[in-house]
């Protein structure tokens, strides 16, 4: 094989720039292969980026006036409307799994806002988190925990997370209830594996994906324990797995051989002990992940390949105002939209 073209590639705050402004929980980042970005936005919708940096709120119909902002810091990432994941649909649709009221919805770009599921099997979703499309036109959907008030899932003993799988025609149902605290999810370039974050197992977990959309064999991808949370991952195209640590923020890679490559790291040793420290006792509350973050994404959660050579990195946050970006030295693995026409 050849170099790994992240070998020795590390970032200082100073390699990074920002498109962006006065965004709200900006977690989830789309991007367009015409430059046009998409950010989750907690007002409810998502923030359209435009290439020249000029950017509108398209708000969801349905939720305008159901939710109201508020200035507690503490029950904003609980409550209310909480635009999460985001995927386009195979029309140009935006999927959203909203993390404040537990359902998966699908808005058009001009807010029209319709729920598509909020319960599995007959029982309420749980705490949505991300939302992924296949090639397949097949919709994979992470369910972090069944705890609306997430922080009391931040534990090493709590692990009541699922994977979802939405195919038109058969609905919804659960492939997987064994995660620890799921987060983002993405497919290899061949779709041969689903690769999870556990957040709280600290840890990239991956499944073989079966043909008739089964999950199996589930294993740990790269380390076991990276001794701090993971929230967003993204694969290169030379097979490495980017991701985000989250509150002790920062950025690495999984290379193809399982090493770990830490590319930028914005915490500090006695922020981790702290968390650390109430984590293994299962004692992290709100406030406690209020004191921790680092200064160019605070609470690090996504990495999304855009720009036209796929090179360009953009980092999505959920307490940041702005889109932090830099470049990689390889591109990114394109998702299924990227060559698709709206």
């Amino acid at each position: 094989m050849s170099a790994n073209p992240i070998d020795g590639f590390t970032l200082t705050k100073d390699d990074f720039k920002f498109i962006g402004s006065d965004l709200q929980r900006p977690e989830c980042i789309l991007a367009e292969k015409d430059g046009t970005l998409w950010s989750a936005d907690a007002r409810g919708g998502v923030v359209r980026i435009v290439p020249d940096g000029s950017q509108s709120i398209i708000t969801q119909s349905h939720d305008a006036d159901a939710f109201q902002s508020t200035d507690d810091d503490a029950s904003k990432f609980v409550d209310g409307t909480l635009p999460n994941g985001l995927a386009f649909a195979a029309n140009g649709d935006i999927l959203i799994s909203n993390f404040g009221t537990d359902c998966l919805e699908r808005m058009t770009r001009t807010g029209e806002t319709e729920v598509m599921f909020d319960s599995v099997d007959g029982e309420e979703i749980g705490k949505v988190n991300f939302v992924a499309r296949d090639s397949k036109n097949r919709i994979w959907i992470t369910i972090s925990t069944m705890l609306h008030d997430w922080p009391k899932a931040i534990s090493p003993d709590i692990i009541d997370g699922r994977i979802l799988l939405y195919e038109e025609g058969k609905g919804v149902r659960i492939v997987a209830d064994d995660v620890h605290f799921s987060n983002e999810c993405k497919l290899d370039a061949n779709e041969e594996w689903l690769y999870v974050v556990q957040t709280c197992g600290r840890n990239i977990a991956r499944y073989r994906i079966g043909e008739d959309g089964s999950l199996s064999g589930k294993e740990i991808y790269g380390p076991t324990d990276h001794g701090r949370l993971i929230d967003g991952i993204a694969f290169d195209s030379f097979g490495n797995l980017w991701g985000t640590h989250v509150m002790n923020d920062g950025i690495f890679a999984i290379k193809p051989d399982g090493d770990l490559h830490i590319i930028f790291d914005d915490s500090n040793p006695a922020e981790v002990k702290k968390l650390n420290d109430a984590f293994q006792k299962s004692e992290v509350t709100a406030e406690l992940l209020l004191e921790c973050g680092g200064d160019i994404a605070k609470w690090c959660a996504s990495v999304t390949f855009g720009g036209p050579d796929l090179k360009t990195v953009y980092v999505g946050s959920l307490r940041s105002t702005n889109l932090p970006y830099f470049t990689s030295p390889v591109a990114g693995l394109p998702m299924v939209h990227w060559n698709e026409t709206f």
